[in-house]
């Protein structure tokens, strides 16, 4: 709410699409320079992938942690979102699981930092942790309902459970590039599958 909104009983103005968008943009190029450089990446090298000045940034995100917090949400969001449109156009539900897991991968790869980057605010990454939960557990459960309904892969795989496995997948690529997490997500997806 802006000075001349207050005690008016005005509701603040909700933000334009445009500005939503370009936000969005940015915190697109952050998750983007996250993955190859870290997020310890310069801010100078953020803003020039988005097209805007280190200012603008600032100006959203006082901090990096803020920045990196707001990238973790933006990134929830999208992974979240994605699950039921996925299943609504995939050939099968288990091709709509496989994307999915290509999407929290991306996800995970842009996550690894974060804990070392919050390290002076744990209630603040464990509140992370739990809203990351609250909104991806339930997304994969229903991929997987929807695959072993579909008799696609055996019945018995908790979502939690497969998060976690591929969670841990991904955790040595950060201290040995010859390590590809993907290629083992794969094989644990096709251990999912009916033979």
């Amino acid at each position: 709410m802006n000075d001349s909104d207050r005690g008016t009983g005005r509701a603040a103005r909700p933000k334009r699409a445009d500005a939503q968008r370009n936000k969005e943009n940015l915190l697109d190029a952050a998750a983007s320079i996250f993955v190859t450089s870290g997020v310890e990446a310069p801010i100078r090298d953020i803003a020039a992938k988005a097209g805007v000045g280190t200012a603008t940034i600032y100006r959203h995100f006082p901090t990096r942690a803020d920045l990196i917090i707001a990238v973790y949400r933006h990134q929830v969001e999208a992974c979240a979102e994605a699950g039921p449109a996925l299943l609504a156009n995939a050939d099968s539900p288990f091709a709509a699981l496989r994307q999915w897991v290509d999407l929290f991968v991306d996800f995970l790869v842009t996550k690894h930092g974060l804990a070392n980057a919050l390290q002076s605010d744990s209630g603040g990454f464990d509140a992370l942790h739990a809203y990351f939960l609250d909104r991806l557990v339930p997304v994969c459960a229903r991929l997987l309902d929807a695959a072993v309904d579909a008799g696609e892969i055996r019945p018995g795989t908790h979502a939690y459970e497969l998060m976690r496995g591929i969670g841990n997948l991904c955790v040595g690529r950060d201290s040995d590039p010859r390590y590809d997490p993907r290629r083992l997500v794969e094989l644990l997806l096709r251990g999912l599958r009916r033979p």
